[in-house]
């Protein structure tokens, strides 16, 4: 096992004149992210940051990140990127819970977040750089710090889960979990050093850095960092820099395909990588766009992901298979093994050490619950079939049981996303003194249109028990900073909701 900075002076040294990574407003090689970083590892040094530190980093989309990120692994400390969407005792709660000993801030943040930092940053270092220009300047003037000298297995990371009900966890994830990562993902998806990967999302999140970043960092490609998921920008940035991938979560691919009707080939992306994709909308990819989605499973504490569609094993619809370092399984409740597509929970077990996470931070009994029997239990429903395909079904929480059916909610929402009227949709479950449950549809309409309609487009396209009684129209879907939907929100919220059932009978 190796860490960051052994890959990272590898491909300076491989491929030092190469480019890794492309903004609007600078471009630096592998030799100069090499060196920029490892000055920065320097300069943290001297405001006391040591190995295992925690050091909580709040900065957009840009190289930047990627310096202090490198720099802060060279140290062996420990980088918290948080979420730059986050406000008041959330914020706080993540600096403090982390035990941070610095916070290392973009000064447009610190300025917008400044009355809900205060009251944590007393008795902790706090490092400001404006953009690249000036945090570049200040690197100029120091020597590159020695490499690194740990394992493979020292902690790296802290990312917080983006959960939809309780605080959030903090993940602690090894060096050795992210290289892994990367070293899978170029597999699969044959990344060479020709490929430029584009990357939209938030630079804090699990997706870019362990699929993105972590791919680059193996194969020496180039990262086409943009400032945030644009649909009217996204195919004008893809040919301005010639992206040929890029990753995606939630409903990116679903804006595209919803918003941009007509084909449009004349770019050079091929494929893209992440998870959320629904049929439609992927079919839609491959013949409007010519990119195909390949959809994998995974979640930042099994070490991005775990199971993914490949080039040589590639299944429409499925989360492709597993990982040759990681098991992955479906059980039932006592952690028993089910039959080829019988739902369960999806369970995972890492075949070389190191690959998933070294636990929760400072959460013992959270770790310890998660990783029953030996085997971490993803809290994810799913099938396995005779192949080994994964196919996801949302969370086991979110799993609806109406009548003693269970339900997913995942099914309904993206037959939803085909009606022509439908720009967002959501299905979580309603109390019922009958059945238990009953399914409630939440929708975005683009345009007015009778609530029995939507039960009338699923009629044919779901089981007939997995019809909605109750549909809601919103004017959006409340979502987490990563695309997740807060169905708790969604359950309080009855306002206007309306029971089919009553319209029926009095249509």
């Amino acid at each position: 096992m190796t860490t960051l900075t052994t890959k990272l002076i590898q491909q300076s040294d491989a491929r030092g004149s190469a480019l890794a990574v492309i903004s609007d407003d600078l471009s630096l090689t592998w030799r100069e992210l090499c060196d920029f970083s490892l000055r920065c590892s320097t300069m943290l040094r001297d405001k006391g940051i040591e190995k295992g530190d925690r050091v909580a980093l709040l900065c957009s989309n840009r190289p930047a990140f990627l310096v202090a990120w490198f720099g802060l692994a060279n140290i062996g400390a420990v980088t918290v990127s948080l979420n730059t969407g986050l406000v008041g005792e959330g914020l706080r709660y993540s600096v403090t819970q982390c035990s941070a000993k610095a916070v290392m801030i973009e000064r447009a943040i610190l300025d917008a977040k400044r009355a809900d930092l205060e009251p944590v940053l007393e008795g902790r270092t706090v490092i400001v750089f404006d953009g690249e220009q000036d945090l570049f300047a200040v690197l100029s003037g120091l020597a590159a710090d020695a490499p690194y000298e740990g394992l493979g297995s020292d902690p790296l990371s802290i990312i917080y889960t983006s959960g939809t009900t309780g605080l959030p966890k903090g993940v602690l994830n090894c060096h050795e979990a992210f290289l892994a990562s990367g070293r899978w993902m170029s597999r699969y998806l044959k990344i060479t050093e020709a490929d430029r990967i584009m990357v939209f999302l938030p630079l804090f999140h699990t997706n870019p850095q362990m699929y993105a970043v972590m791919s680059a960092l193996e194969v020496g490609c180039t990262l086409v960092i943009r400032p945030k998921f644009s649909v009217s920008n996204f195919f004008d940035d893809a040919r301005r820099f010639d992206c040929t991938m890029f990753t995606y979560v939630g409903t990116v691919l679903s804006m595209l395909t919803s918003r941009i009707k007509t084909p449009d080939r004349n770019h050079k992306l091929t494929r893209c990588v992440g998870g959320g994709c629904p049929a439609e909308v992927w079919r839609a990819m491959q013949e409007r766009f010519g990119i195909d989605p390949h959809e994998l499973y995974g979640m930042t504490e099994v070490g991005g992901w775990v199971t993914g569609n490949s080039a040589e094993n590639y299944r429409f619809g499925s989360c492709g298979k597993a990982r040759p370092d990681v098991d992955v399984q479906v059980f039932d409740p006592q952690d028993n093994p089910v039959p080829a597509g019988t739902p369960g929970e999806i369970v995972v077990r890492p075949k070389a050490p190191f690959t998933i996470l070294l636990g929760y931070w400072d959460n013992p009994k959270a770790t310890w619950e998660s990783s029953r029997n030996f085997w971490f239990h993803t809290g994810d429903a799913g099938t396995l079939d005779q192949d080994g395909y994964l196919y996801f079904l949302g969370r086991l929480k979110e799993i609806i049981r109406r009548g003693g059916e269970n339900i997913s909610p995942f099914e309904i929402e993206t037959a939803l996303l085909d009606h022509p009227d439908i720009a967002d949709a959501a299905v979580v479950a309603v109390p019922d003194p009958i059945f238990g449950e009953e399914i409630k549809a939440v929708v975005v309409a683009k345009r007015d249109f009778p609530p029995q309609d939507v039960r009338h487009f699923l009629e044919g396209r779901v089981a007939q028990f997995m019809l909605p009684r109750y549909v809601q129209f919103v004017d959006e879907i409340p979502r987490t900073e990563t695309q997740k939907i807060q169905r708790r929100q969604l359950q309080e919220n009855d306002r206007g909701m309306i029971d089919l059932q009553g319209v029926e009978e009095h249509a």
